[in-house]
């Protein structure tokens, strides 16, 4: 795990590379790679890499990057781990390569060498890397199928950036900060930033499960070679493979695989431990797979003791059972306070989320970890929101009245009047039946922070009206890409794991997990399980919920964790926001006062009035 950026200077006519510019950039990221910087470029000073190391495979010199071949034609830099690099080393060892060290990051150089652009869906992984070929001239940039790891570019005058950090890019000083009115308006109507958007106008994201070539004519058209909504589809096709009554063991195989490939490392490995089945499923196969006990940490928070959304009591029960090292952090009202600036100052793109994972992240590193498993991913793959049973019945009920247009009319002119002027009123009830009626609306409805005519109420109205038109724009492409074919849980797990999941959960457990030099893997949120079991998710032939989750271990969980009510994993915001100092711009903002606005929404616009460049955007 790591820390990479570049600059490829295609333009004819544009001046050489400026090394200090690479290098500023490159220790921006020094969080994310304590262990060890490093820093490429080519004689003619046309293109140069930077990377900065968290030691996890081969924790030797040999493992050093940039890292070149042989010949000097190949030099990458590789942000992520590739759990399935020891068996693609003895593939490429039959054909006669020669390995220097053991690293993951050598054997995905020499498979570039022998397998080109096709070498992405032979890996188990997560990952960001570009690799230059000095015969070709050109940068080959790729991403993993779920968008684990973060790549941001910057493609402007003939100069190609990239780098694994937004800050990392503006700190380089030769890109504007110039807010993105899509990105802004993203951020207020999600919570998060949606992919491929920034909060600024010259920095893009490069997708999930796709690639790019920069060359001397500049940026090439961006390439998919893994789409979930084509996953979903294909896996449902497959099960019909499996014959009924063997669902349980199929998925017991496919998920002790996918956690025995998680524990590739170096270096000890542990894990986050909530009182939920997927934390604790994780953390007990890690445990029986690795024959030994594994460290866990569990977050709580002083205001929730005593109340059922403490989930330490029944975490300790389980980290017992397993015998682990158990690590607790209890953070109070004045813990946040003393910690909110770092985190803000810290957070590469705004979000709503991920303070939870930050206090947890601290308490690993200081418990000496490098590496901690996560039990994310586990409600997007097996169905454990409550969108999964709200959004389909919501379709079914609004789509018989949406049939009626005018009554549809008078409930949105009605409820957009009550909206206004009745305090207690849900301003979402408005527009029930223009977005509940088809999936993505009623996932707005249920996900959204904000309905994108209340963007008014906290920015600039003509700023707002751009926004949303290029954000429209932007979405038309990934529109287009999505299957519309899939109904049910199927287009609820294809939601989720786009919209949520990636762009928010994963984005946030990488920033905040790598700010404290810290890899979080996702055992969960893995392709190759994700192929081989979603298909029977969707079908329902995993049972309810995530209950088989469990029964994938030899050693059951305790009876009292497995029949505990979903609470999730959360702190307590609302405190916060009325006690903290540092988190009174909401409070002047007349809508932000209002009693049915939810203390998300007053939490965004605290995160978003943090930011320099939107003083003149926000009111």
């Amino acid at each position: 795990m790591c820390g990479i950026n570049g600059i490829y200077i295609y333009g004819q006519n544009t001046p050489a590379l400026d090394l200090a510019e690479l290098t500023r950039s490159r220790d921006a990221m020094t969080p994310r790679g304590p262990d060890g910087a490093g820093i490429w470029h080519s004689e003619d000073r046309r293109v140069g890499l930077g990377h900065r190391r968290l030691a996890i495979i081969d924790l030797s010199e040999q493992g050093h990057q940039p890292m070149s071949t042989d010949d000097t034609r190949y030099t990458i830099v590789f942000n992520g781990e590739i759990y399935n690099y020891t068996e693609l080393r003895e593939k490429l060892t039959s054909k006669g390569v020669r390995f220097r060290g053991h690293s993951d990051t050598e054997v995905l150089l020499q498979l570039y060498l022998w397998e080109g652009r096709s070498m992405l869906g032979m890996l188990r992984g997560m990952f960001a890397f570009a690799i230059w070929d000095a015969v070709k001239e050109h940068l080959f940039i790729a991403r993993d199928p779920y968008g684990i790891k973060p790549l941001y570019y910057s493609d402007k005058d003939g100069q190609f950036r990239f780098a694994s950090q937004v800050k990392a890019l503006l700190v380089g000083g030769k890109i504007a900060h110039d807010i993105d009115p899509a990105g802004m308006v993203g951020f207020f109507l999600w919570g998060s930033v949606p992919e491929p958007l920034t909060l600024y106008r010259e920095i893009r994201m490069l997708p999930a499960g796709s690639s790019v070539v920069v060359d001397s004519r500049g940026m090439g058209p961006i390439t998919s070679y893994w789409n979930i909504s084509d996953v979903i589809s294909a896996s449902m096709n497959a099960a019909n493979a499996i014959p009924a009554g063997g669902e349980q063991a199929f998925f017991k195989e496919a998920l002790r695989d996918s956690v025995k490939s998680h524990l590739v490392a170096d270096v000890p490995v542990g894990a986050f431990l909530s009182a939920g089945l997927d934390s604790s499923t994780i953390l007990g196969l890690a445990t029986e797979i690795s024959g030994r006990p594994v460290e866990s940490i569990t977050f709580t928070c002083d205001e929730f003791k005593g109340k059922d959304t403490d989930e330490l009591p029944l975490a300790t029960v389980v980290a017992a059972h397993y015998q682990s090292k158990h690590h607790v952090v209890s953070i109070s009202t004045k813990d946040m306070e003393d910690d909110l600036q770092n985190f803000l100052e810290a957070m590469d793109q705004p979000t709503i989320d991920g303070i939870n994972t930050w206090f947890v992240s601290a308490a690993a590193a200081r418990a000496g970890l490098k590496v901690v498993l996560s039990g994310l991913g586990g409600d997007e793959l097996l169905g454990g929101y409550a969108t999964f049973k709200r959004i389909p019945s919501r379709v079914q009920s609004t789509s018989r009245i949406a049939k009626f247009p005018g009554l549809a009319a008078i409930w949105k002119i009605s409820g957009n009047f009550a909206a206004r002027t009745i305090p207690s009123f849900d301003p979402k009830c408005a527009e029930l039946f223009s977005l509940g009626s088809h999936y993505e609306g009623a996932y707005q409805l249920e996900r959204g922070l904000l309905m994108p005519w209340q963007l008014e109420a906290v920015m600039d109205p003509e700023f707002a009206r751009i926004g949303l038109r290029h954000l429209d724009d932007a979405n038309k492409e990934t529109r287009q890409s999505n299957t519309s074919k899939l109904v049910g849980m199927a287009r609820i797990i294809e939601l989720e794991s786009i919209r949520y999941m990636r762009n928010q959960l994963l984005r946030d457990t990488d920033w905040t997990g790598m700010a404290h030099s810290l890899e979080i893997r996702t055992p969960l949120v893995d392709a190759k399980l994700t192929e081989q079991v979603v298909g029977l998710a969707a079908l329902g032939r995993l049972g309810k919920g995530k209950s088989i989750l469990p029964l994938s271990l030899d050693r059951p969980l305790p009876h009292a964790l497995i029949t505990r009510p979903k609470t999730g994993f959360t702190v307590p915001i609302w405190k916060w926001l009325r006690h903290s100092k540092a988190l009174t711009a909401w409070r002047r903002i007349k809508y932000l006062n209002r009693p049915q606005v939810h203390d998300y929404t007053r939490w965004a616009f605290s995160v978003a009035a943090h930011l320099p460049e939107t003083r003149n955007i926000l009111k």
